[in-house]
């Protein structure tokens, strides 16, 4: 169900490591748990964080969540299309649902993250 290349984290964000860029958005279950997104807004191109740092929310017709980043370093894009498409999140999470691009700080900061199997018992044991 989650793509074995991702490596995700305790507040339900997905990180993929594509040579010195790690694309960022949130998961299957985290999507299900929200419901209808209605509304993202992300981080202007350009933005630094630091792992743990707020980056954004997605509002459903249920609630607002805050999007945490667990990698650091600059925003390179974000997910044009979700403005005028925010259900991309709930459609295609781990693919064109994506949320924002960084240039990583430090590649050792995925290395605490979970692996597919591991989240998938975080899930199932909440």
């Amino acid at each position: 169900m989650y793509p074995e290349t991702d490596r995700y984290s305790k507040e339900h964000e997905w990180f993929r490591l594509e040579g010195d860029s790690c694309v960022v958005g949130i998961t299957d279950f985290a999507q299900d748990e929200l419901g209808e997104v209605v509304f993202v807004d992300l981080p202007e191109v350009g933005s630094t964080f630091e792992a743990g740092d707020e980056i954004g929310t997605i509002e459903s017709v249920k609630a607002v969540s805050e999007i945490y980043t667990a990698v650091g370093g600059e925003v390179t894009a974000i997910n044009e299309a979700l403005t005028d498409a925010p259900e991309k999140v709930n459609e295609d999470p781990h693919g064109d649902g994506w949320l924002v691009r960084f240039k990583l700080a430090s590649p050792s900061d995925l290395d605490g993250l979970m692996k597919a199997a591991e989240y998938e018992e975080f899930t199932r044991n909440g």
